[in-house]
C-alpha cells in the first residue's frame, strides 16, 4: 500500500441499510467468540472459498459498518501515511490556513518535503486525542465550577 493511500466511501441508503444488516451479524458473532484468533468467513459466491482475517480486521470492520449503518461516511487511513496539509484539515474539518498555525506552533508533528509540509496520520490522530482530552477536561472544570456556584 502507498503511503498516502487514503480509502473512502460513501453509500447509497439501500447500502447503508445492508451496512446495518451486517453490522448486526458481526456483533453477534464477535459477542459470542471473544477470543483472538483468526476468523474464519466462507464466501459463497459460486465455488465457497473459506478465507481467514485477523480478528483486527473483523473488529475494524464492526467499527466501519457501524459508521455507514449510521449514514456516516468512512475513511481508512494507514497510520504511516502521510496526508497533504489538506488532507490533514480536512480530517480534522478545519480550514487550510487554521491547521498550518497548529503545525507552525507545534502542536501537530510534521516534516518538510522541499517546499511542502507532510504530516503522518499518527501524529495527526495523536493531535486529535490530546484535543479530545483537552476539551473532556475543560467541560468537566466547567461543570465543577457551575455546581460550585449553585447554576446545575
Amino acid at each position: 500500500m502507498h503511503r498516502s493511500d487514503i480509502r473512502s466511501a460513501e453509500l447509497s441508503a439501500e447500502q447503508t441499510e445492508a451496512a446495518g444488516a451486517a453490522l448486526s451479524h458481526v456483533r453477534s458473532y464477535l459477542g459470542r467468540h471473544r477470543d483472538l484468533a483468526p476468523v474464519r468467513v466462507t464466501v459463497e459466491d459460486g465455488e465457497p472459498e473459506l478465507l481467514e482475517l485477523p480478528r483486527e480486521a473483523v473488529d475494524l470492520l464492526a467499527t466501519i459498518l457501524a459508521h455507514m449503518a449510521a449514514g456516516r461516511g468512512v475513511s481508512v487511513v494507514p497510520t504511516n501515511a502521510e496526508l497533504t496539509t489538506q488532507q490533514a484539515a480536512d480530517l480534522l474539518n478545519v480550514s487550510r490556513p487554521f491547521l498550518i498555525g497548529l503545525l507552525k506552533a507545534g502542536e501537530i508533528e510534521y516534516r518538510t518535503v522541499g517546499t511542502h509540509r507532510r504530516i503522518t496520520a499518527s501524529s495527526l490522530i495523536a493531535y486529535m486525542r490530546e484535543d479530545d482530552r483537552r476539551r473532556r477536561e475543560a467541560a468537566d472544570e466547567l461543570t465543577r465550577l457551575g455546581q460550585d456556584m449553585g447554576l446545575i
